[in-house]
């Protein structure tokens, strides 16, 4: 407003001192106007003003509003869409980090049934205690402790523990413990077995200390040195092979004293 002031100002002295067309003469401090006709100048300058007024607020209220109205819609739309994306995405992670624990419960519950996985012990590495697997184990270095698996042990290396496992291969080992299967137990040549044997099939090429008993039947390969009794359904010993205990096939399907029997 203070242009419009100055510029009224302006223009009342421009009225006093100079109009276009005539001439003004000053006479004793009066101005004496020489147009045809008489001017009244306070009633022009009163409409001039209030034309002014009229255009400095049709001026500032479109500036006003602008500044009103212009951030809203620049600021408030994407932040909508950016809370809505940031919690999407945080539904999104509490999602995968709850099922993410209920699938590895699941991997790692004990069940019967063997899985495909295995576990490679390999040689250069030593174990102190107890391990399990829901799957197959090879073990080619040193365990100290426990070994159970529901599905293949084969072992290389050396085993001081009871070992359980579907089945086991024993190749160039050393096992000492107590072994049991549901499966077929192998023993190659060159591996020393210190420990029972129960399973329920057999074959045995290496050396064992202990009592073999399978509810099936036993191979006894011209390699093998067994120190122990063997309780099977049946046997077959290969010649060369050296036992140092008892052979019994008490599972077998015979009734062998029905057949001592002496009918009077």
């Amino acid at each position: 407003m203070g242009f419009f002031k100055d510029f009224k100002e302006d223009f009342s002295d421009a009225v006093n001192e100079l109009t276009p067309g005539g001439e003004v003469e000053e006479k004793d401090d009066v101005m004496v106007n020489t147009l045809e006709g008489d001017i009244d100048v306070d009633s022009e300058l009163s409409k001039l003003d209030g034309l002014l007024e009229k255009v400095a607020q049709k001026v500032d209220e479109p500036a006003v509003q602008q500044e009103v109205q212009t951030p809203t819609p620049v600021v408030s739309a994407p932040v909508e869409n950016k809370v809505e994306k940031v919690v999407e995405k945080k539904e999104t992670r509490r999602m995968d980090v709850n099922t993410t624990p209920v699938q590895n419960t699941r991997a790692m519950a004990p069940t019967a049934d063997a899985s495909e996985e295995k576990a490679v012990i390999t040689n250069g590495m030593t174990i102190n205690g107890d391990l399990e697997s829901t799957g197959s184990i090879d073990v080619e270095g040193l365990i100290k402790g426990n070994v159970t698996c529901n599905g293949k042990l084969v072992v290389t290396g050396t085993i001081r523990g009871n070992s359980s496992a579907s089945e086991i291969f024993a190749d160039s080992a050393k096992i000492e413990g107590e072994i049991a299967a549901t499966g077929t137990v192998k023993v190659a040549a060159g591996s020393v077995i210190i420990g029972n044997i129960a399973a329920s099939s057999a074959v045995i090429a290496g050396a064992v200390k202990g009592d073999i008993d399978v509810q099936g039947p036993v191979v006894v390969d011209t390699s093998a040195v067994v120190m122990g009794n063997i309780k099977s359904r049946s046997v077959q010993i290969n010649n060369g092979a050296v036992i140092e205990g008892m052979v019994s096939q008490s599972y077998a399907d015979v009734d062998i004293e029905r057949v001592f029997e002496v009918n009077e």
